[in-house]
Parts: structure tokens; sequence; C-alpha cells
């Protein structure tokens, strides 16, 4: 039996037998040499299912190899999830070729996602007090790349303490650490504030002298050997130093931290910022330290020529620009700091290598830190001009960077870009997309009233050139630009007309509304710009805002255009049947849009009151659109036709020129705006406004009120017809009632709140309540919000308030209206409660009025 059992064994063995597992060489040749997809799945497969049995098993001697193959795999895009938990293994084992691994797979496994990355907590804090820094860079490491907000907290005391080790790779390593801790929980900011004033003396850049993360196999058995030994942590320096010398690489080996790698002084520099950035009294800390920085920078640019920390010949370009980002922090809002960094900014900027992409950098950090801060005008000016000379340069980035800047600081230093305008312009012609995009932006930004001729021939000859996807943006400048610096009607007019002619289609919604209201506008221009539409629309008429301009303006001055007796342009001689012939192309062509029909067949319609010759013809095509399917020209052309028809004695009547409707756009909105200015200028005591019918009446019943007298006059009737009976009766309306005297509410700290009020005489149950918002202090109010409550046997409607910020040192005042209704005239009494932001602090206040003037309900 003995025998027997071992024949049977030796017998059914091969049958039981698998593949051996690969190495991670040989799994990566293989892999590399498939050449299908199915081959590739089917060897990994197989390679998946030896290392999920070597897992079962429990194999700890070879378990780091099956995962250093399972991340092999992960990387190349297959799930490989099933190793999570030996990762956790590899970490808490006592040999260093384990961690090493398990780390590794622990940052490209895990991360917040995974509940599992909160049991490698304690393993890393074991770590980081171990004293071994090869296994506290694993540990920092990892913490840096996957740890979440619950590990940074747990873990920050840690940190902490490392962050003054003696060993620089260590303190690197703890730095960059502090600095995603940072980032995941900004309230740890006190934890690391002390320690990053004693960083800012470390001398110590990117020269790589710690020791490697992953190093040979025989480094790596001398580590684990004594890994855990009190021994080791005496003499794991002096046991590296000599690995150093024997080994015939430089120091640190292949697979090593990389030797770029930031030193202490920019990984400080990096930790303020975010400091900084995301705690104000961090802020206000390390403004103290902005000397101490200017002296770093100033040492930097002096320093000459140094292979250890240069590249192209500039010192350290990387902490050049961290640090000029740092103070561009410190120096924001803050003239004292501003005024200590000025000198050193224009070191920099003038005494910088431009021949190099590093020196660029530094420029460009450079620029924007002047324009952040508090800089004096000649550093500006220096700043926008080497932005002129980003772009003379051969690289589409930096020309790219130099107009993306020079457009954030249009508005503020205006004329000083203005000197780069030609150099902006030639940009146009750019071969990119990106830098033409961004230099159409620059150049609609640097058109004003003094340039504005010269700047639209160059935007019109580069709307005729320009890619399809920027012809819409470019004609929207045009006629934006156009329509706010047109130094003429005329020249307005043909500015929209080229754009119309050249790119109608990619115009704005708008155009033709604005067109046709500035047409209707210009009464000398009506033959002129009659004229030049026909032209226009005889030569093309597939530009369908073009083609409803001047169907629009043909229909209503198709008598000017008939007389021919405009002396601008020369004669032309067209008749009725080419006009009537011309409107009919438009109405039979495949390109006209329906509303464009409508355009024509409503010019159709008011020639036939401007026309002396017969109608018949332009009854036969408005009889056609009767059966449209276009349901709206259909109900044109039944209006039409019935005209014709039934009330043919009004059809001139009916048909006359538009009125000029009054025009709302930017700069409508921009004389107004002056016009209240001015209004307000010239008042000694401005009185709170409820609408603008009122106002209307202010102006009417100057001359009949007294010079020291304070009434409001009563409001309009809501009903047009109501109020239009008012102003026709104002000079026989009885005189005014009493005033109610205005009463002061609320005071704080320079905020100051009063009511007016005004009853209607028509209607005496209406109470009128104007609230009226003052600040004296010397900070705005801002987010400034009243609400108001009334018995229930009143009805009480709020009117939007004139704003939501009251300007500081008695700035203009913030006023709401109230309108309570109170037939049966019963005591008033007001709730009020009133919601702002002062001095940086939210004020809420509840109070109840209860001494209203008694001519206000009874």
């Amino acid at each position: 039996m003995p025998g027997q059992r071992v024949f049977l064994h030796s017998r059914t063995l091969p049958v039981r037998m698998v593949a051996p597992s690969l190495k991670l060489q040989d799994l990566i040749e293989e892999i590399r040499g498939a050449k299908t997809q199915a081959q590739e799945r089917e060897v990994i497969q197989k390679e998946c299912a030896h290392i999920r049995a070597s897992f079962r098993d429990g194999d700890p001697v070879h378990r780091h190899r099956q995962l250093a193959k399972l991340l092999y795999v992960h990387m190349l895009g297959y799930p490989a999830h099933f190793g999570q938990m030996e990762c956790l293994k590899l970490i808490a084992s006592s040999r260093f070729t384990d961690k090493r691994v398990g780390y590794l797979g622990a940052m490209l496994l895990l991360d917040e996602r995974h509940d599992a990355h909160l049991l490698i907590t304690n393993s890393i804090k074991n770590d980081l007090s171990q004293g071994i820094q090869p296994v506290q860079g694993l540990a920092l490491c990892t913490l840096s790349t996957m740890g979440s907000a619950e590990m940074c907290r747990d873990l920050a005391p840690e940190v902490e303490k490392l962050l003054l080790q003696p060993s620089p790779y260590v303190r690197k390593k703890a730095i960059l650490t502090a600095v995603h801790m940072i980032r995941k929980v900004p309230e740890l900011s006190s934890v690391f504030l002390p320690p990053c004033v004693h960083l800012l003396h470390e001398r110590h850049h990117g020269k790589a002298v710690g020791l490697p993360i992953l190093c040979f196999s025989s480094v790596d058995r001398r580590i684990e050997n004594r890994m855990g030994t009190p021994a080791h942590r005496r003499r794991v320096a002096h046991t590296h130093r000599h690995t150093r010398n024997r080994l015939s690489c430089p120091w640190p080996p292949p697979f090593t931290s990389p030797t770029l790698t930031p030193g202490i002084l920019l990984g400080t520099i990096t930790l303020i910022t975010e400091l900084c950035e995301r705690s104000p009294a961090a802020l206000k800390h390390f403004r103290k330290v902005v000397p101490q920085l200017v002296q770093i920078l100033r040492t930097l640019v002096t320093t000459g020529y140094s292979t250890e920390h240069s590249i192209s010949g500039v010192s350290d370009p990387f902490l050049q620009v961290q640090i000029l980002r740092l103070l561009r922090i410190l120096g924001r809002n803050h003239e004292e700091s501003s005024e200590t960094m000025n000198d050193l900014l224009a070191q920099v900027a003038t005494n910088t290598d431009t021949s190099r992409n590093a020196g660029n950098a530094v420029l460009f950090e450079t620029v924007l830190t002047i324009m952040d801060i508090h800089s004096a005008a000649g550093l500006r000016v220096l700043a926008v001009n080497i932005l002129g000379r980003f772009l003379l340069n051969s690289d589409r980035n930096i020309r790219y960077v130099a107009l993306t800047s020079l457009l954030r600081l249009v508005q503020s230093d205006h004329s000083a870009v203005q000197r780069h305008r030609p150099t902006v312009v030639d940009c146009l012609q750019e071969t990119d997309a990106s830098l033409s995009r961004r230099a159409l932006e620059l150049s609609l930004a640097l058109v004003n009233s003094s340039n504005v001729r010269a700047m639209m021939q160059e935007l019109q000859a580069f709307l005729e050139s320009c890619p399809p996807d920027l012809r819409a943006d470019c004609a929207s400048g045009i006629l934006l630009a156009a329509e706010r610096f047109a130094p003429t009607k005329r020249w307005h007019i043909d500015t929209i007309l080229h754009v119309l002619t050249t790119a109608g289609t990619h115009v704005r919604d708008d155009a033709v509304a604005n067109l046709t209201q500035l047409i209707g506008g210009a009464q000398e221009l009506h033959a002129y710009s009659v004229r030049r539409l026909y032209n226009a629309l005889a030569e093309d008429i597939s530009q369908q805002p073009l083609v409803q301009v001047a169907a629009w303006c043909i229909g209503e001055y198709g008598d000017l255009l008939l007389e021919g007796n405009c002396e601008e342009i020369e004669p032309l001689q067209v008749d009725e049947e080419e006009v009537l012939a011309l409107l009919e192309k438009v109405l039979q062509s495949h390109m006209s849009l329906p509303a464009t029909r409508g355009y024509a067949l409503t010019a159709l319609m008011k020639l036939s009151t401007r026309l002396q010759g017969d109608n018949n013809r332009i009854r036969q095509v408005v009889s056609i659109y009767r059966s449209c399917l276009d349901v709206e020209l259909q109900q044109r052309a039944v209006e039409y036709d019935t005209l014709f028809r039934k009330y043919d004695h009004m059809r001139a009547a009916i048909l006359e020129k538009m009125p000029l409707v009054e025009r709302d756009g930017p700069q409508a909105d921009e004389e107004a705006k002056q016009s209240k200015e001015a209004a307000q200028l010239s008042e000694a005591a401005p009185a709170p406004t409820e609408s603008q019918a009122s106002q209307l009446l202010d102006l009417l019943d100057l001359l009949d009120r007294a010079s020291g007298d304070a009434q409001h006059p009563p409001p309009l009737d809501p009903s047009p017809g109501g109020a239009l009976v008012y102003l026709l009766d104002l000079p026989c309306a009885p005189p005014p009632p009493a005033p109610i005297p205005d009463l002061k509410v609320f005071e704080r700290e320079g905020v100051q709140l009063n009511l007016s009020f005004i009853r209607p005489p028509e209607n005496p149950a209406l109470l009128l309540i104007t609230i009226t918002a003052t600040n004296s202090s010397e900070g705005d109010v801002t987010n400034f919000i009243c609400q108001a409550a009334v018995p229930k046997s009143l009805q009480l409607q709020l009117q939007a308030p004139s704003g939501n910020t009251v300007p500081a040192r008695g700035g203009l005042p913030i006023t709401q209206l109230f309108r309570i209704l109170n037939p049966n005239k019963a005591p008033l009494r007001l709730k009020l409660r009133l919601t702002y932001n002062h001095f940086h602090q939210s004020v809420q206040e509840i109070f109840e009025v209860n001494n209203l003037p008694v001519e206000s309900w009874q």
C-alpha cells in the first residue's frame, strides 16, 4: 500500500501541476511580445491567477514579488484591487524590501475612496517615529500622496517633529508632506506655523544628499538585515557613506529619489505660500519676514554662475519664481511690504537674462508681482514693456502668455499698454488660433475714442480674412466698439454696413434692431443710408441681417431712393419696377429666412403708400402669401390684403413712417448714468426717489415749491390713462396736503436709516414709505438687506432697493419703497430687520417702530 500510494501520487501529480509563476522581468517580456489584445489578456489572466493563489497561501517570502507584478498589471489598466490588503501586510513587515513595495502599492492602489487606507495610519505613525531615514521617506511619500483628511489630522504632530530633523532628506520629505496636509486640512495651519520661521534660515537647495528610496539589492539586504535593531539606528548614515564609495555609479544610484527634488528652502517657501493663502493670521505673521525674503532673492540675483543650482545661466529659477509668488501674496493690499520689495523687483526685471526660457519664467513672475502689489508707476510701465518684448519672442507660448497678461492689465494701465498696440495688431495674423483669439480680445480692449478709426480699419481687414470660428467674436466686438466710440453717425452706419456685408451671418441678434434705430435717428442720413443699403442688397441677398435692414430701410424711405437727390454718393437712377423686383427676389429666394420674408413683405406694403404708380403688383404678391405655410407670414399677408380690400382709405395713415423708439444700449445707459450723477451733484440735499414718474413730477413742481420745502410729490396713477390725465391736469391740481415729517429709526457706527412718508391725495388709504440708508463711517456697508412686517389688518408690498452697497463717507445712499395699504386707518406699527456687512463683520438688527407720525395713518 505505501508503494501503491507513491505510485498513485506520482501518476496524479502531473495532472495537478500548473505552469510556474513568472518573474517580473519575464512577465514584462511576455506581455510586450503579445501580438494581439486577446493574447495579452490571456497572459495577464493566468498570471493574476497565480498571484491570487500566492496571496491565499500566505507566502511571506515572495509576497513583495507578487505585488510588484500586480502593480505592473495595474499600470497597464487591468483590475488589481485584490492586492490592497497585501499592501497593508507588506507595510507592517519588518523587512525593508517588503515595506518598499508595500508603500508603493499603497500609493497606487489606495485612495480616499477606499476605507482600507485608514488601516495604514498606525503603520505610518510607527515608521515615522523609528528614526530610520529610508523608512521615514517611504512613509512621508505615501502620506503626501494619498493621505486623507483624517490621516492628516492624526499624523500632523509626527510630521511637525520631522520638520526640524537634522537630516536634510527627511526634512524635505516632511515639508512636502506638510504642504499636502495644509491643502487637505487648512485648520492645521497653526501647527506648522512656528517651524517655518526656523526653516527660512535654511540654505539647502536642490542637491540630493539624502538616502535612496529604492536601492540596489545589496544595499537592500544591508538595510533590512539591520532594520529594527538599535545598532542600525546609530550606524545607518555611516553604512550608506561606505556604500556610496563602493558603488561605481554616481550617488544616488538608479531607481532612487530624483536628484531634482525641491530643496528645503524651496519647500519652505512653498509651505509658507500655502499657509498665507489659507490663513489670514499666517498672512499677517509672515509679512514680518518680507525683508528676509527680499534678501534671499537679492542674493540669488547677484550671485554668479553656479553649476549646482543654475539652469541656463539663471541662478535657481525655481526658487526665484516661488519667492516672487510669495512676495506677490504678501504685498497685495499692503503698502509697507510693497515698498520694501519695489527696488528688488526693479533689479530682477533689469538684470535677468531673457535669452533662455528660465529667465523668461522669472521675468513673467516679476511682472505679475509688480501688477498685484502697490508698486510705483514707473515700475508698472517697466512691467508692461517686458510683456511687450515677450510679444516679439519667437516662442508662441511666450507670446500667448504676454497677450493674456496684457489683457488683464489693459483696464488698470491702459496708456502703458497702448504703446504696444502695433505689435498687438500684428499678432492678429498669427496662424495659431489661440494666439489670434487673444490678440483679437486685446485689440478690442485697446479701442478708444482717439484711435477708433485706425483700429476699426485693422479689425475690418482682419474680419475679411479671419477663420470662421473667430468671425462671430470679431463682428460682435466691432459693433460694440463702434456703438461706444463712433465719432459720427455716418461713420457708425458705414462701419455696421461693412460688418453686415462681410460677415452678416455671424453678427449678434440685436445688430438689425440697433442699425434700424441708428438710421431712424439720423434724419439727415436717410437718403444716404437707403442708397447704400439698396446697392448692397442688389449685390448680395445671402447675408440675412443685411437683407432685413435693407428691406426695412427701403420700406421706410423708398421715396428718397427714387428721388435720387443724395449728394454724398454717386447718382443712382432707380425706378419703381427695379425696387419691387428686388424685394420679390428676396421673397422668392431659398436663402431667405421667414423673418427676412416678413421684412420684405412689410416693405412692399409700405411702398404701396410711397410709390406713385399702380399698386396691383403689390396686391398680387400680398395675396399669394395668404396661403403661405408659415403662420406669421400668412397672418401678415391676410392683414395687408384686408387693408387693400376693406380699409384702403386708412392704409396711408396706418403705414406711415415708424416713430423713433427709445433706445436701450450701452451708450444710452452711459448717458443716463452721467445725467444722474450731474443731478446728484447739483442737489444740495437730494430726496429719495420713488419712480421715474415721481421724478418727472419733482421737475414740474419745482416752480411751485418753496425753497426750503422738503415735501414729496404724490405718485402717479398706476394706469397709463390716469397718468396722462394727471399730467394734463397738473396746472389745475389742488394744493398738495401738509407734508409728513421724516423719521430717523436706526443709527449704528455711522449707518443711519431714515423714513419719509407720502399719502397720495387720490388714494388716502395708501401710504408710501421711502427707506433711505446712509453711511458716514470709513468702511463700506455691503450686502444691505431691509425687510419689514406690519399687522395683519394692513397690506405691505416691498419694492426692489436701489442697490445693496452703501459707500463710505456719505456716498450715494440706498433707497427702497414700501407700499402700505391701510383702508381702516388702523394705528400703524412697523417691524424692521436689517442685515448687512460692516468692517468685515456681519450685522443683524431687528427692531419695532412705534412712533410713526399720526399723519401717516389717520
